[in-house]
């Protein structure tokens, strides 16, 4: 059985991505998981690899604000879509929402060894910025397939649930 030869006459086609408000030029192939290049490309590590299957939930970004698993998602399929990272997610539609949750996690203790955690606080905000008062029903459906190896399932609901209760008292903008 013959091998499929080297892909050498293969050219990176430049695109641009709109990642964290602001315009960016990345030239990779387009079947390049969108993880690879916030990663590799353009620096910003705070998306994790985890399974590279969309299954644990580390690699959550807010595409046009939802929260989407990037290490499936070819960077191809995003031209015109807002991509929103840990590193942006606090100036983004979500700010306030990401504010809030970060600001539960810390009082409430919830991170234990953390690598899960930028993929929690994406979907956490996400869930809260469409659902101001959302139920252990709502959260769980919302957290799904957010993997946390150290099982802080409980301290997560909690965060959540003390963070939709800040976000509710705050002042309409």
């Amino acid at each position: 059985m013959a091998s499929e030869p080297m892909r050498d006459d293969v050219t990176p086609t430049p695109m641009v991505l709109q990642v964290n408000g602001r315009a960016v030029t990345v030239a990779v192939e387009g079947d390049t998981p969108l993880l690879f290049v916030l990663r590799d490309t353009l620096g910003l590590t705070g998306s994790k690899y985890g399974c590279g299957i969309a299954a644990c939930g580390a690699c959550t970004v807010h595409l046009d604000g939802r929260p989407e698993r990037s290490c499936v998602r070819p960077v191809s399929t995003l031209a015109g879509t807002s991509i929103t990272t840990i590193e942006g997610a606090a100036d983004g539609a979500s700010g306030a929402a990401v504010a809030a949750v970060q600001a539960a996690w810390v009082a409430l203790d919830v991170p234990q060894c953390g690598y899960c955690q930028s993929g929690q606080v994406m979907a956490a905000s996400a869930l809260l910025t469409t659902t101001p008062a959302p139920t252990d029903a709502d959260i769980d459906r919302a957290m799904e397939g957010n993997v946390c190896r150290c099982g802080a399932y409980p301290r997560i609901r909690a965060g959540i649930h003390q963070a939709a209760a800040a976000l509710r008292g705050m002042p309409k903008a």
